[in-house]
């Protein structure tokens, strides 16, 4: 188990890496659009648009590294008051019943909509827009597969936790 958990952690800290350097090269293109609209009365579409696909992959694929981290919103009131072991177990319970089945659904939903996307090669709407729409919306199941991932691994690692925290003379 411990070598699974590993790995994925391993592929959740590579997509993060990813996502990171995406944060600056988004900032810029954001200041560089300010600037040509607001200084040289020009704009772009498609540098409009892939600001909006780097915002979009930068959230949706590092959805897993925050969870990875332990930095997801979560409701701590009445968790954060209990033993390690009980925090343990809400956490390995939240991933067990809540996360994958979300992370199941969302592929699973998410399937026909990007297959719909990728029979037309879908591209932007807008004229001068970006072409392949169908790739960013491939990230969809994607998000979802990481998110699946890395519950697994958040579950792996509160079950070998629980094994660490078993009561003395159990």
């Amino acid at each position: 188990m411990n070598l699974a958990s590993f790995w994925l952690d391993r592929l959740s800290r590579a997509v993060d890496a990813a996502m990171i350097a995406l944060v600056p090269l988004l900032v810029a293109l954001t200041f560089a659009l300010v600037l040509a609209r607001y200084f040289f009365s020009a704009g772009s579409i498609a540098a409009q648009e892939a600001g909006l696909w780097m915002h979009s992959l930068i959230f949706m694929l590092g959805a897993a590294g925050t969870l990875r981290a332990d930095k997801h919103v979560r409701v701590d009131v009445w968790q954060q008051r209990q033993s390690p072991r009980v925090q343990a177990w809400i956490d390995l319970l939240g991933h067990a019943l809540l996360l994958l089945p979300f992370a199941v659904f969302m592929g699973w939903i998410s399937f026909d909509y990007v297959a719909a996307s990728w029979s037309i090669a879908e591209s932007s709407r807008e004229p001068g827009g970006l072409p392949g729409v169908y790739l960013l919306k491939a990230v969809i199941p994607l998000t979802a597969a990481l998110l699946l991932l890395q519950s697994l691994c958040e579950i792996i690692k509160r079950l070998q936790q629980l094994a660490s925290l078993r009561e003395p003379g159990a």
